[in-house]
């Protein structure tokens, strides 16, 4: 178990295991839910991306190049959970 410390302003400061544990980088928002008898539970929030942060992620990964058609198929499989 960790313990942290509450600052005069009511702000406790996550220690970097705690932080790699839930997989939360610098700038990322965390959601707590209040549970009964005291508790609170954490987790990363979803990230909201950024079109530049997945931009050219494939870019170099294959030779293939897709139609529109193939990705508007390859979308909608994903939507109807088949891949």
């Amino acid at each position: 178990m960790t313990t942290l410390t509450v600052t005069a302003k009511g702000q406790v400061t996550l220690k970097k295991e705690l932080l790699l544990h839930l997989g939360v980088k610098p700038g990322q928002k965390i959601e707590v839910d209040v549970l009964p008898g005291g508790q609170l539970a954490m987790k990363a929030a979803p990230r909201k991306g950024r079109w530049e942060e997945v931009y050219g992620m494939l870019a170099g990964k294959t030779d293939k190049v897709a139609t529109i058609e193939e990705m508007n198929e390859a979308i909608r499989q994903g939507w109807a959970g088949e891949k």
